[in-house]
Formats: C-alpha cells, sequence, structure tokens
C-alpha cells in the first residue's frame, strides 16, 4: 500500500499547484467583479487554503506512507483522509451539475478524471486505515 500512498501523494502535490491556474482559468478578475470585496477575496484565500490542505497531505503521503501503514496513528490519519476524500467523491458526484460537463469533451475528461481519483483515494486510504 505505500506505494499508492506515494503515488497519491505526488498526484496532490501536482494537485495543489494546478490551484495557481485557477483564477486565470476560470476568469475569476471577470467572474467576481460584482462580489464584495470580502467575498472576492475568500475566494482567492480559500483556494489558497485548499491548496495549501491538498499540498501538505501529499508531502504526507509522500514522506511518510511506512507510517500511515503501520502504525496506529498512521491508519487513524488513513481513516480521516479516506472519510474525506469519500465525501469529495460524493460532492463530486451529487454537488455539481452535470450541466457543467456533459455533452463538454475536456470538461467530461476532467470530471471522468478526478471521479476516478476521489475513488481511488478513498479506497486506499479505507484499506490502510482497515490493515
Amino acid at each position: 500500500m505505500e506505494i499508492h500512498l506515494n503515488v497519491i501523494g505526488i498526484l496532490l502535490i501536482v494537485l495543489a499547484f494546478v490551484h495557481v491556474i485557477f483564477p486565470k482559468y476560470f476568469n475569476w478578475a471577470k467572474e467576481t467583479s460584482s462580489m464584495s470585496l470580502i467575498n472576492r477575496q475568500m475566494m482567492y484565500v480559500h483556494t489558497l487554503f485548499i491548496a495549501l490542505t491538498v499540498f501538505l497531505m501529499g508531502l504526507l503521503c509522500v514522506t511518510s506512507a511506512t507510517e500511515m501503514v503501520t502504525i496506529p496513528l498512521g491508519r487513524k490519519i488513513s481513516l480521516g483522509l479516506g472519510i474525506f476524500w469519500i465525501i469529495r467523491l460524493f460532492i463530486q458526484l451529487f454537488g455539481y451539475s452535470s450541466k457543467l460537463w456533459k455533452g463538454k469533451g475536456f470538461e467530461t475528461i476532467v470530471h471522468v478524471a478526478f471521479t476516478l481519483f476521489w475513488v481511488y483515494m478513498g479506497i486506499v486510504f479505507m484499506v490502510v486505515a482497515n490493515s
């Protein structure tokens, strides 16, 4: 399972850095221009902290895979991460409208890829937690 945790760790670190392009890709300058200053800044700050959290999860997996598999605290952390990513999977499936991706090639690929990634992480973390 350690190899799976290492793979997840690398992918999470990459995902964290992908957050850097969100403001430009999603045209936040225009899209948020009608928002109040606090709401606009909360989007940026929350995105930064989501990216930081994802990065730290990835770093934990890359640097501490053995501990996550072999010690009780590591398995408890894995349980928490498994629950987190399973909830994220349900949000992916039921929280976003299919209008955002259905019939759109790139968006459909991204939707399916992230759905599979959330499934993979949920399974790996739950298996580690119960080992």
